[in-house]
This record gives C-alpha cells, structure tokens and sequence, in this order.
C-alpha cells in the first residue's frame, strides 16, 4: 500500500515531494520527442502487452487520485512529474515534456492561483498559471473536443479572434502566424477545420460553424480557410456567411494553405453533411434549442467562444431542472394539478443526460502525436485540506471525495489507445463496476476507499 496521506502532507507543507514520489517508480524507458534531458518515470505491468498512457502528476486529488488509481490497475504507465512547485522550478520544461511524449496521455488541470517558492525562498504565484496555455502551445494542440449530450464542442486553439485593426493583422508566410495582436497560429486553425469536417462527415451529425469573420481578422481568415476546404468536397452548406472568407482574403489564406502538408486535403473529396454557418454569438441561443430539443450537433468555434460554449453547456442543465421543477410546483399551487414527479427523474425519464458538467470529458489533439485526454477538478484543493485535518466530512455536512473521475477518464485513454481490445474493455468494465459497488451506499473516506478498491480490483495482467 502506498502512504498516500505521507504525499499529501509532504506537497502542504513544500517538502521534497520530488524525492519522495521518485521512490514509487522506475525511471522510463523512453524520452519525449526532443527533449533528451526530460524526466520521465514508468510504473504498472509492462509485460502484457497493450499501449500504455501517460499521466500528469499534478497537484492536490489529481495528484493523489492518479497515483491511487495506477497503484490499483497496474496498467502499464509512464509519469511526468508536473506539480505546481516542479512546474516553476523547471521553468514550465516539464510542460514541454509532458506535451511532447509519443502517447495517448491525461493531463488535469492544475490551480492557477497556487503559491510556490522561488529561488529566494519567497512565495510568489506559479510561473504560467495553471499551465494549459503554455501547455497547448508547447505540444502542438490545435482543438480539444468536448462532447456532452447531444451536443459536441469542437474548440479551435490557441485560436483567439479578437482583432479589429486592419493595420497590424498580417498572415506570416514562414509561420502562418497571425501578426494581430493575438499572434494566432493560422496552422493551428487550419487542422481545427479539419478536424470538425471530419467528425461531421463520421458521424452524420450537423455541424454549426461559430466565427465572427466579419467582426474579428483572424475569423476572416478562419472562415477563408474553412471555405477552401469544402471546396470538392460533397458537404452541404445550408445558412452561409454573407462574405466568402476565402474570396476575401485569398492571398492571405493562400500563404497558410502553402504551409500545410500537399496531402492535407486527400481524401476530403469525398466527405459530406449537413453544415450551417453563424455568427459565434448565436449559438449560444441554438445550443440551448439544441440541448432541449435533443439534436445531435458538432459546433467549430475558436477559443474565447469555444469555452464560454463549453462552460454554458455544463452550466445550463440545472437551471432548466430547477425551472422545470418552478412549473411543477406552480401546476400543482395555482392549478390544483397534483403531482408528486420530481423533476430530476422527468429530466432521465425524458431522454436527458446531461448532468452538472463535472462529467463532460475533453480530448486535445494535436499536430503530431495521440491526444491528450483531459480533466478539471474545481475544489480538490479544499477537499484536499479537509483530508489533512482528518474531517473529510466536515461532520457529516460534506461527502468525502470521489476518485471515480480518475478510473473513467483512465479507462477513456486506454481504449482510446487500444482500439479493438476487447480484453481491456471486459476488465475494464469489471473493474468500473467494482470501483461502484463499494461506492455506491456511503462513499468511503479516501483512504478506505483506496484500500477497498485495493483488495476489490483484479490488477491487469493477473489471474
């Protein structure tokens, strides 16, 4: 058993995690593409032979959960360590090794407010924030993709449009940057594109288009590149912008199709749907329709608007529950409708699925290499404290906290990079279906409930 409280009390206290989490593993066989000096470890059943995955050691309950997590499975793994404090002592080189290894991998989001100590001893704010933009730009990620419900969310990245200045907004012919105030990777762009034409060729959803290329430079170019790519191809614009991008900016366009691969359009030829193209603005109100109506959507937006998307569709479930639950009431005050339905049932017995957002999974893609799954755990520093003092139910008002996000999102990344495994998917499945028998009555206090699992869960690659 691993002292998983001695590891959160050594990251508190500033002590030498380092040195006391290097002890759990051996160093890995293999380095990031590029950097020959990164720190890399490996753990679990390598033997069996499966693709393993990569783990970010972050901090608090991502920390604590992914180590509890690879100690039961024992799937082959490797780690990159990647706390807060780690992160500012290399310098956010960590990022860069973590972004760059050659292997489906998970990555958590980190607190953008964590306090570490420099090189004088002072505490000051960790270099880079969380670390998701550095990240990102380090590791060639060009979109995440968040599916949740009915509705799938394609976010371009870095991509930012916010420029209006026609004078300084420019398309670099040796990079493809931007040159707005934003320095928006063009490239970047142009893979996002893609990437959403494909999963709505694949899957046979709509597909929403959210630009502002009238109002922002780098939608412009956006737009331009999205029109060239349909072009041969056997998709179906329904609503169009009243401007073609790639009419407009041509020349600008063209120095960032030069830059692509020669091949980038094969086989797009013959890809088809049914695509509808918006004002960014818009969807907000069509993605509520949508999520009501319960159309099976992907929507392409860049990354201010991509995030307020993906935020809206994990916020707005409750809120329609809570309203449903008003005309209930109301039916039954002022109509004398008698009804003891429970809107949180109506929402399942009506087809919904949609939660709170905790659940909403995110996978970024990048240039070259598999993609990295990702993860956000909003109040795992608070939890975190009430484990160190002992009260993870802060008398019974709280519930202690649940890993169960951990085993999902593993199992996610694995057959993700095991396509047709069925082995792994079956022991998967047991393993997902014990993690709930022990946490489906009172959920354990962490500690207990690492050991139950512990016992509970048939390791990979044992009998």
């Amino acid at each position: 058993m691993i002292d998983l409280l001695k590891i959160a009390q050594t990251e508190a206290t500033n002590g030498d995690l380092f040195s006391e989490l290097k002890q759990l593993f051996r160093d890995a066989d293999i380095k990031p593409d590029g950097c020959p000096d990164a720190v890399v470890w490996m753990g679990g059943n390598h033997e069996k032979k499966i693709n393993p995955v990569a783990h970010s050691l972050t901090d608090a309950y991502a920390l604590l959960g992914t180590i509890a997590a690879i100690d039961i499975l024992n799937l082959p793994y490797y780690a990159v360590p990647m706390w807060s404090q780690y992160r500012h002592d290399t310098k956010l080189k960590s990022l860069s090794w973590f972004g760059n290894m050659p292997c489906t991998s998970i990555k958590w989001s980190t607190a953008g407010d964590a306090y570490v100590k420099d090189d004088s001893g002072e505490k000051v704010v960790v270099m880079g924030k969380s670390g998701n933009a550095p990240l990102r730009t380090q590791a060639g990620v060009y979109c995440n993709v968040r599916p949740y419900g009915p509705i799938t969310v394609v976010r371009c990245m870095p991509c930012l449009p916010y420029s209006q200045d026609k004078t300084v907004f420019n398309v670099d012919k040796n990079s493809g940057i931007i040159h707005s105030e934003m320095n928006t990777p063009a490239l970047q762009m142009a893979y996002a594109n893609r990437r959403f034409l494909k999963m709505v060729h694949e899957t046979g959803k709509l597909g929403r288009v959210a630009f502002k290329p009238t109002q922002a430079m780098e939608d412009g170019i956006n737009s331009g590149i999205l029109s060239w790519m349909l072009e041969g191809t056997k998709f179906e614009v329904g609503r169009k912008y009243a401007v073609d991008g790639y009419k407009e900016h041509k020349e600008l366009v063209n120095r960032v199709i030069a830059l692509l691969p020669t091949n980038f359009k094969d086989g797009m030829e013959n890809w088809g749907g049914k695509i509808e193209q918006h004002i960014a603005d818009t969807n907000y109100g069509l993605l509520l329709w949508d999520l009501i109506e319960k159309n099976d959507v992907i929507v392409l937006a860049t990354d201010l608007d991509g995030d307020r998307l993906t935020d809206l569709l994990a916020d707005v479930s409750d809120p329609l529950r809570a309203f449903g639950q008003k005309v209930i009431d109301h039916m039954d005050k002022k109509h004398k409708i008698t009804s003891e339905a429970k809107m949180n049932y109506i929402w399942s017995e009506m087809g919904y699925v949609t939660g709170n957002g905790r659940d909403m999974t995110s996978v970024m893609y990048r240039m070259e290499g598999p993609p990295i799954h990702e993860q956000t755990l909003g109040s795992a520093d608070a939890m975190l404290l009430r484990l160190l003092d002992g009260d993870e139910s802060l008398g019974g008002t709280k519930q202690p906290y649940d890993p169960r996000i951990h085993f999902v999102l593993i199992r996610d990344a694995y057959i993700d990079a095991n396509p047709g495994n069925e082995e792994l998917r079956k022991w998967f499945d047991n393993a997902i279906n014990t993690f709930d028998n022990i946490y489906s009555a009172n959920r354990p206090n962490f500690l207990d409930g690492y050991k139950k699992l512990k016992q509970a869960i048939r390791p990979w690659g044992e009998n």
